[in-house]
């Protein structure tokens, strides 16, 4: 590490420089605490009595310990200028203790062998290739009996073959670095560099990550460059004054009760940059979803307070550092702000992220979803609204675990109506869902119908795959990520202008909707009934005279709908002496269906 680039905000490696790093002699141990009477290092292997430390110029302390060695544990004892001494974890600690315990734990992360070279070397940002991301919260997806947590490795070998079964190209965790209380699914941190211990080691993590990649799937992890716990063992008030938050409580506390980065100081930027290239470089993840971007680039996520110009400045740089030191890595941006240019390249301007969550589509939709069909006459040019401002960023679409807590309902409860209506219009969301031109996110049990609301204490209810409708819209789900995987015209070149056409967008009170999707040589057509009207034949223009082939019908009795035997192959013909084409289409109630065009 470079100590001007730690200072100044440039450093990418401050963790190869801080922490606990086994070396000749016994364990290397240094932290920056520049405000501190002094420190001192207690642990496990010294009967947890005190141990000084030399302090340098720079404000860091170090000490070589003779007698720590790895799976040690160990935390720094801070001396304050007011005379207060506080136990604090070390903030660059590669391993933590299970809560409530808080102690850092000697890891030493370089043993561990990758054999994912190939994934390495071939790994794509996925511009022009499909990318359906399967969101987890690795303790509640399935649970051991007795209801423990599944270890690291145990979750690669129980989700890969669901994964590729059901058509995922990548899987996404929810903050997987350590946290205190579950409740907060991993987003109030504690240890930015240390994996959490509830499901392993540092190095089964690795193996995971390294099982995953062998098997075609990449790996995501959130990440969260805004704010940190407030538990007074780690950073809060770390050498006794505000080394990592704003001193100001006015913006110094977020609306979650944490404490908020202050990004102006080049430590902080550091400490943070590091982190992220941290999970990218040792543990070999193929991105990082960062965590409540809008809430960084305005002051408390309030665009009335103006842009805060030092966090705007450390997202562009750091993801310009990310790109240099990892191209084909993705990052990821929630985003829900209207700030311009967040996907654009750093060194063109832009925040530097390659895709940016599209939380109106998420919450338009499912608006539109939960309301009556008389209501939805009003609403439907909400359908049509994403699409006005698609190609001003690269989107990705997520149905993820925000919408399905704190009262809002799973995804299927959402939809407006009796538990009958419920499935055939779920089935008709994900079917505008993968067919709307975006990357494509789903939180875990949406993709079988699940009926209560994620609890992180409980695994998903596996049980209702049992029952018909469940098991049928699984079926759904699973065709839908097939058909997505198959067919380039619903990812090849989608944010481009030309790839998208609409056919039908002017008919509020039949409450339906076409487009056509085009991806090197092919074209589909997709179509949609929103209402709960019958329509046995539709009439809708195309371009041009054309041959449609069926590839799914929501309403097909497979997926437990009431079509049987109908006919799947239509074709354009003209009407009324009108130079218009048109083509004829079967829409039930709540109904679409995804057509190839035969050329």
């Amino acid at each position: 590490m470079n100590r001007m680039d730690f200072f100044t905000g440039k450093s990418f490696d401050a963790y190869e420089y801080f922490g606990a790093h086994i070396c000749e002699g016994g364990v290397l141990f240094r932290v920056y605490a520049p405000n501190a009477s002094w420190v001192s290092l207690a642990g496990s292997f010294n009967g947890w009595q005190e141990e000084p430390m030399q302090r340098n110029r720079y404000g860091t302390y170090e000490h070589v310990c003779s007698t720590a060695r790895e799976g040690d544990r160990y935390c720094y004892v801070v001396h304050t200028s007011d005379g207060q001494t506080v136990y604090h974890c070390d903030p660059y600690g590669f391993q933590m203790e299970l809560r409530p315990n808080h102690a850092s734990v000697i890891a030493d992360w370089s043993g561990f062998s990758f054999q994912d070279k190939e994934w390495m070397e071939h790994r794509e940002c996925c511009f022009h290739k499909p990318m359906n991301i399967y969101e987890v919260h690795a303790g509640s997806w399935r649970k051991r009996p007795g209801n423990g947590w599944y270890h690291y490795e145990e979750l690669a070998e129980e989700m890969i073959p669901y994964l590729k079964e059901m058509g995922y190209t990548h899987v996404e965790f929810l903050p997987l670095s350590e946290h205190p209380l579950d409740e907060s699914w991993g987003y109030q941190n504690t240890g930015f560099f240390s994996p959490t211990s509830r499901y392993g080691t540092p190095k089964q993590l690795m193996a995971m990550v390294d099982r995953f990649h062998r098997a075609g799937i990449g790996v995501f992890l959130d990440f969260v460059p805004v704010h940190f716990a407030v538990d007074d063992y780690a950073l809060k008030q770390f050498d006794g004054t505000c080394l990592y938050e704003y001193p100001d409580k006015e913006i110094g506390a977020s609306e979650w009760g944490t404490c908020n980065f202050m990004h102006s100081r080049g430590e902080v930027c550091s400490f943070l940059q590091s982190a992220a290239n941290y999970w990218l470089a040792v543990y070999h993840f193929d991105g990082i979803r960062m965590d409540a971007i809008s809430r960084a680039i305005y002051w408390q996520g309030d665009q009335k307070r103006g842009v805060n110009g030092n966090a705007v400045a450390f997202l562009r740089n750091m993801n310009l550092g990310l790109k240099q030191r990892h191209p084909s890595a993705i990052l990821m941006a929630e985003d829900s702000s209207a700030f311009p240019d967040v996907t654009r390249p750093a060194d063109q301007g832009g925040l530097g992220f390659d895709y940016k969550w599209d939380l109106g589509f998420m919450n338009d939709t499912l608006s539109f979803m939960q309301s009556s069909p008389l209501e939805r006459v009003e609403k439907y040019p909400v359908l049509l609204f994403s699409m006005h401002y698609f190609y001003n960023e690269n989107y990705l679409l997520p149905f993820s675990h925000d919408e399905v807590v704190h009262g809002k309902a799973s995804i299927l409860q959402k939809m407006w109506g009796d538990q009958d209506m419920k499935f055939p219009q779920c089935r008709l969301l994900y079917l505008y869902f993968f067919t709307h031109p975006g990357k494509k996110l789903n939180f875990m049990g949406n993709e079988f119908g699940q009926f209560r609301e994620w609890d992180e204490k409980r695994e998903q209810d596996w049980g209702l795959l049992s029952y018909p409708m469940n098991a049928m819209f699984q079926k759904f789900f699973k065709k839908m990520g097939e058909l997505y995987l198959a067919h380039p015209a619903l990812y090849q070149e989608e944010y481009k202008r030309e790839c998208f056409q609409w056919l039908l967008s002017d008919a509020p009170n039949e409450q339906v909707i076409s487009y056509m999707r085009t991806g090197g040589k092919e074209k589909l057509v997709a179509v949609f009934n929103f209402s709960d009207q019958y329509f046995k034949e539709f009439d809708c223009c195309v371009p041009e005279p054309m041959h449609l082939l069926e590839l799914v019908h929501t309403d097909d009795e497979i997926y437990g709908g009431a079509l049987s035997g109908h006919e799947k192959m239509i074709q354009s013909i003209k009407k009324n002496d009108q130079q218009n084409h048109m083509v004829t289409f079967l829409l039930p109630p709540f109904s679409g269906a995804l057509y190839q065009v035969i050329l």
